[in-house]
């Protein structure tokens, strides 16, 4: 029985989970969408939600509580200066998480986990192919 038990520790020692969620987390910040399994979502989407909140208010102490577990410093801007405010008006439930399958190799179930209000990539013109035909003297 699983009583009061809140952790998941995914089969990793606690220096390798650290790292696997310091990681993940900037990733998800930094890309704002990452593929990976179920049991690391779950874990890494409540790590994100708690920054999340701790972002909506820039502060020092609060940008140094995050920057603990965000070493980049452009991510750790972006999540203050563009994700956290678009958050503003939300109380919560910052994250989804959106089912993909199994994987082959050895059928975990593969996820999506992003960010609700993602920004969406601006898609670039298609170039003219080109016909070839130049008049050369």
């Amino acid at each position: 029985m699983r009583h009061r038990v809140d952790l998941n520790r995914l089969g990793r020692r606690p220096a390798h989970r650290k790292s696997l969620h310091k990681n993940m987390v900037s990733s998800l910040f930094k890309y704002e969408r990452i593929r990976t399994t179920k049991p690391k979502a779950r874990e890494i989407k409540r790590t994100a939600e708690k920054m999340i909140t701790r972002a909506k208010v820039d502060n020092v102490h609060n940008r140094r509580t995050i920057a603990k577990k965000i070493v980049e410093k452009g991510v750790l801007n972006k999540l203050f200066k563009e994700i956290a405010p678009r958050f503003q008006q939300r109380p919560g439930g910052y994250t989804r998480i959106l089912k993909l399958g199994r994987r082959i190799g050895d059928a975990a179930e593969m996820v999506i986990l992003e960010l609700v209000e993602r920004k969406e990539r601006e898609k670039r013109p298609k170039k003219k192919k080109e016909t070839g035909t130049t008049k050369s003297a």
